[in-house]
């Protein structure tokens, strides 16, 4: 009796070693990440706003906080922003919008998530006359680099990368998915 009991408590055992000894391996080779919603992201974007921008003795703008959009398919955010135009070179204020896409990466320094390889898509303004809506067309990438260029969009907490710097791990890829972005964790270079 004792003996039947002894080896119903060995299967048992050698079972659960088994599970726990499977889900270890599988735990091992899944890759950590970190995940940041789409809201967080708007969150953090939107403190940075208005920016204003003079174009000496023409006009200034002003661009508000822009509506972040996921672009998976991409692997890139867009950004479309209202901006205000005024100054001498505009017979009254103006209303657009203005309209980046731009890709990721992680600055190491300061644990950031920012704006790189800034594509200018368009600034419009529907009330101008085409020569003027040029004009400020040609200004818009220069507008792009300021108002979005190394834009932060989130600031990972020690917290964050407690576990994976105690395994000598760091952010590494950065992709877009249709909820947020995620940010793979990979080895340290030697």
């Amino acid at each position: 009796m004792h003996r039947r009991i002894f080896l119903n408590a060995s299967r048992t055992l050698a079972v659960t070693l088994l599970a726990l000894s499977t889900l270890a391996c599988s735990t091992l080779t899944a890759q950590p990440r970190f995940v940041v919603s789409k809201d967080q992201l708007q969150q953090v974007v939107g403190k940075r706003f208005p920016l204003r921008y003079p174009v000496v003795g023409l006009l200034n703008l002003e661009v508000q906080a822009p509506e972040i959009r996921l672009l998976p398919e991409q692997n890139r955010l867009n950004a479309t922003m209202a901006v205000e135009a005024s100054g001498a070179a505009l017979n009254r204020k103006q209303t657009g919008t203005f309209e980046v896409e731009f890709a990721l990466r992680y600055e190491v320094s300061d644990r950031t998530l920012r704006a790189k390889a800034l594509r200018f898509k368009r600034l419009s303004f529907p009330g101008l006359q085409p020569m003027a809506s040029d004009m400020l067309n040609l200004y818009g990438q220069t507008l792009s680099e300021k108002a979005l260029l190394e834009v932060v969009l989130h600031t990972l907490k020690p917290q964050d990368l407690g576990m994976v710097e105690g395994l000598d791990m760091q952010p590494g890829s950065i992709t877009v998915t249709e909820r947020g972005l995620v940010v793979d964790f990979v080895a340290k270079a030697p």
